[in-house]
């Protein structure tokens, strides 16, 4: 959604700013609340008229699992305060890659049909830092529809060497 993207930009961008100093523990809480906010019961709570955002607040504060530094808190208010909480996930996200790209990092999400851990994720980490020369954050999710072999999501950039795919492009192939 553009428009979320584009509410949330300005704040990322602040905070970052902001928290220079600190980013990953800015990092770890930023995190957090977006992980709260995008709870549906509190996206409806937080828009109930009758709610006032000290209430939201001291909600989201109470819920939260780590104790809020001063930053957070004052991020927190401004976001409620300007009725924005729902941008908070998308906050969260650009955030991320505003930290990762000073640090020269990408996220990359890895899908596997089966699990990948210990020494064959490095290995996999390794193989997929090479390939697209930078390094990554790499979080592993299963997806059984890919058969065999791996997708991986960095940014924009896409590497499908699973079967599914491969099965796909015999299809087309063969169909043409």
């Amino acid at each position: 959604m553009a428009e979320l993207a584009t509410i949330a930009r300005p704040y990322a961008e602040a905070l970052f700013a902001a928290v220079k100093s600190d980013l990953e523990g800015a990092s770890r809480w930023v995190e957090e609340l977006a992980a709260i906010a995008a709870n549906a019961q509190l996206q409806q709570f937080a828009g109930n008229p009758r709610a006032t955002e000290a209430q939201v607040f001291d909600l989201i504060a109470g819920v939260a699992k780590t104790p809020l530094s001063d930053a957070a808190k004052n991020f927190l208010r401004t976001v409620i305060g300007n009725g924005r909480l729902s941008a908070l996930p998308e906050i969260a996200a650009q955030f991320r890659v505003l930290k990762n790209a000073q640090g020269g990092m990408s996220d990359a999400e890895v899908y596997s049909a089966f699990p990948i851990e210990g020494a064959a994720l490095e290995g996999v980490k390794a193989t997929l830092e090479k390939r697209f020369a930078r390094k990554l954050n790499v979080k592993v999710a299963l997806d059984p529809e890919l058969i065999g072999g791996i997708r991986v999501v960095v940014g924009d950039e896409v590497l499908d060497t699973s079967v599914k795919a491969r099965l796909e492009q015999m299809k087309v192939a063969l169909t043409a």
